[in-house]
């Protein structure tokens, strides 16, 4: 049962787009950022064991959100919404080295980044609050 849901949620976040993902994962501020351009994800998922597609789709959801976040023309709102989808998939990745990792010390350190990098993503997103036009 526990594998049929993982490879659900795993199949889910595989067929969501990656242009809605990526504007998802950007405050508003940032929202409008791409000016247009596509930054859908390329990842062929074909051949991939299920931990394998779960990377891919978390890198698929990254990637497109900070191109689209860097193309703020205020050269310090393009680095805080270029990070704050970094960061989301730095804990995304982690969130799966917790599912399917063995090693103690792995674990550990996903947790750790997930601690951190949701506290810093709060932060980007109040400074955004407090300083983007």
């Amino acid at each position: 049962m526990l594998k049929t849901i993982l490879s659900l949620t795993t199949a889910i976040l595989l067929s969501a787009s990656a242009a809605a993902l990526a504007e998802e994962a950007l405050p508003e501020a940032c929202g409008a950022a791409h000016m247009g351009h596509d930054m859908a994800g390329m990842t062929d998922t074909s051949g991939m064991n299920e931990i394998q597609k779960a990377y891919a789709a978390a890198m698929d959801k990254m990637h497109p959100a900070m191109a689209a976040g860097v193309m703020a023309e205020d050269p310090d709102v393009a680095f805080i919404c270029g990070m704050i989808p970094h960061h989301q998939g730095a804990i995304d990745m982690a969130k799966i080295e917790l599912q399917y990792g063995k090693d103690s010390w792995a674990k550990e350190m996903a947790q750790k980044v997930i601690d951190a990098q949701t506290q810093e993503i709060a932060d980007m997103r109040k400074w955004l609050a407090d300083h983007a036009k």
